[in-house]
């Protein structure tokens, strides 16, 4: 997530209409004219929509990233990947191509340099955790395994999720506790095998926030936390909402059985044990922390008090990302 001031920054150029000069400059890349960009959210990156294009009823997102974060830095690498997917079969929204046949443009705005893909809409409704059946969450797995299936081998420029976890000891340095833990699940990480059957590129963020159904087949999206990865914690991301730090809660044990059995159909699934799926967890986590120290540090920067309930949810965030850290190292 970018940090708030960042947010905030994007906030104060949208209009009440939700449009923006900063989405004007990146949407006429696509041909798009003044006012058609239409504010969406700001997390990762800055998403604004762009309702009934190419045709009425239809819809594209941008999605724009400054290039003092490190997405920037992978966005061409991940509209290739989408691309390349698409290409191959998978059930993704599509990135679109710019006037110019780029997949990914750099344009000046008045908030600095963003790097901007835009993709199109994923047809569908969004089902939530409570309306999901045991039928959609074999779909849900089985997209998952082939997503890891059609991306194997298509590793160029992108990062190792996992790899800097033992940052997180730097980044919080008062916590010893944290600090420890983190080191022994970085131990553990590193006596894992990284053969082609257990790692590779993963999606990164394949929750049920990321996928719009149609009657029980999923399609996925938002593919910027793209990155190379153990399969298995790609699955321990995806399941986090079913489970207790990797381990199923008895409430959502079927739906979480079926997933994976949906995954298995489709691929094999060397390490998805319980206490590897538990590891996984805790290094996500891990990660997770790395992340929010940025946006953390921020919070009290010229934050706009309108923030304050998003302040009080990543706060919470990060006390449960240390929690799972501490019981996966045991």
């Amino acid at each position: 997530m970018m940090p708030l001031p960042e947010i905030s920054g994007l906030a104060r150029l949208v209009d009440d209409a939700w449009c923006s000069p900063v989405a004007d400059a990146v949407a006429a890349r696509w041909g798009c004219a003044e006012g058609t960009a239409r504010w969406w959210r700001s997390s990762a990156s800055h998403v604004f929509v762009l309702p009934d294009t190419p045709e009425p009823g239809a819809e594209r997102y941008l999605r724009f990233v400054p290039e003092r974060y490190a997405a920037y830095g992978r966005f061409t690498e991940v509209a290739s990947l989408m691309e390349r997917l698409h290409g191959g079969g998978l059930a993704l929204s599509a990135p679109v191509r710019s006037s110019g046949g780029l997949l990914a443009e750099t344009v000046q705005t008045t908030l600095g340099t963003v790097r901007a893909m835009c993709v199109e809409g994923a047809p569908g409704e969004s089902v939530g955790l409570d309306a999901l059946s045991e039928r959609q969450a074999h779909a849900w797995g089985a997209l998952l395994a082939h997503t890891h299936e059609h991306a194997a081998g298509l590793r160029d420029g992108l990062p190792h999720a996992l790899d800097g976890i033992g940052r997180a000891a730097e980044l919080y340095p008062d916590d010893t506790e944290l600090a420890a833990a983190v080191g022994r699940i970085g131990s553990r990480l590193a006596g894992l095998p990284r053969d082609p059957a257990r790692y590779g590129v993963v999606h990164g963020d394949f929750e049920l926030d990321n996928l719009a159904w149609e009657g029980d087949v999923p399609r996925a999206f938002d593919f910027d936390e793209a990155a190379l990865s153990w399969y298995a914690a790609d699955i321990a991301h995806a399941l986090r909402d079913l489970t207790d730090g990797g381990v199923p809660t008895a409430a959502h044990r079927p739906l979480h059985d079926t997933f994976l059995t949906g995954y298995r159909e489709v691929r094999p699934l060397p390490d998805a044990e319980p206490r590897a799926l538990t590891l996984f967890a805790g290094a996500n986590a891990a990660r997770s922390l790395v992340e929010l120290s940025p946006v953390l540090r921020t919070l009290d920067e010229g934050r706009p008090d309108e923030l304050d309930g998003l302040r009080a949810d990543l706060v919470a965030h990060r006390d449960e990302q240390r929690r799972v850290v501490l019981a996966a190292a045991g």
